[in-house]
């Protein structure tokens, strides 16, 4: 069965905003189809359709790896998988995303007010370790890389940087949860034959990104990345906060 015009769309846009910033595309992915879809179908499909793309990108970006960024978040998020597992068979998890997204709103408000003042301020190191921790338990609890990426952002330099960092991260993250969603179920025959056929979709939303973003100054694809950040924590505080309350 093929996937829905819907789906297709999804992916193409989706795809487009991860080749231009490295991210978001689970947030735009999930934002569109939550409407008519439960979570457990959307993100398996979303897991699978990403995974390459994340491959793609750390090798294009591959000359901007930074091994002290990556790798210490990368193992945070492996044991950020560990209670995340406990958390989500207690419940309760939504007060614990609003919480980040909350967090994410802040970071994304001091980005911006950061980037338009020109005098450079020193980083808080321990601020910075806190947010890092923070950042790497809610991937591996969630698989949410807002706050991955408001951290990555901020210990960067330039776009190819955060982009190839921040996937390597992914990476890590992603192979963690096929584990887990092959073990318990999530991912069915089914899913990967809808998400096999979005490939050629996702394919063509990240080629023309990565394009778009070619053409773009690192200014402007950091304000992207800040936008987005920002719409990351309010969708994570109003989905949630649904959540609770129903």
């Amino acid at each position: 069965m093929l996937p829905g015009i819907e789906m297709m769309i999804a992916v193409v846009i989706a795809y487009m905003i991860k080749g231009m910033c490295g991210f978001a595309n689970t947030l735009v992915f999930t934002s569109i189809l939550s409407f008519r879809q439960a979570n457990i179908n959307i993100s398996p499909v979303e897991l699978i359709v990403g995974y390459p793309s994340n491959l793609y990108i750390v090798w294009r970006e591959r000359k901007h790896l930074l091994t002290s960024i990556w790798l210490p978040l990368s193992i945070l998020v492996v044991l950020g998988s560990v209670p995340g597992i406990l958390l989500l068979k207690i419940g309760n998890s939504e007060v614990l995303k609003m919480m980040f997204g909350i967090v994410v709103i802040v970071l994304s408000v001091e980005m911006f007010l950061r980037e338009n003042i020109k005098k450079e301020k020193k980083t808080n190191q321990t601020i910075m370790g806190a947010i890092g921790l923070a950042s790497g338990i809610l991937c591996g609890l969630f698989g949410i890389g807002a706050l991955l990426a408001a951290y990555v952002s901020r210990t960067t330099e330039d776009s190819g940087s955060f982009r190839g960092n921040l996937c390597a991260v992914f990476i890590v993250e992603n192979s963690v949860r096929w584990i887990l969603y092959l073990l318990t179920g999530i991912i069915t025959l089914q899913t990967m034959q809808t998400a096999l056929q979005l490939i050629p979709f996702m394919v063509m939303g990240l080629l023309a990104g990565t394009y778009i973003g070619k053409k773009l100054k690192d200014t402007i694809i950091k304000k992207i990345v800040i936008l987005f950040l920002f719409l990351s924590g309010i969708s994570l505080v109003i989905t949630n906060l649904l959540m609770y309350t129903s």
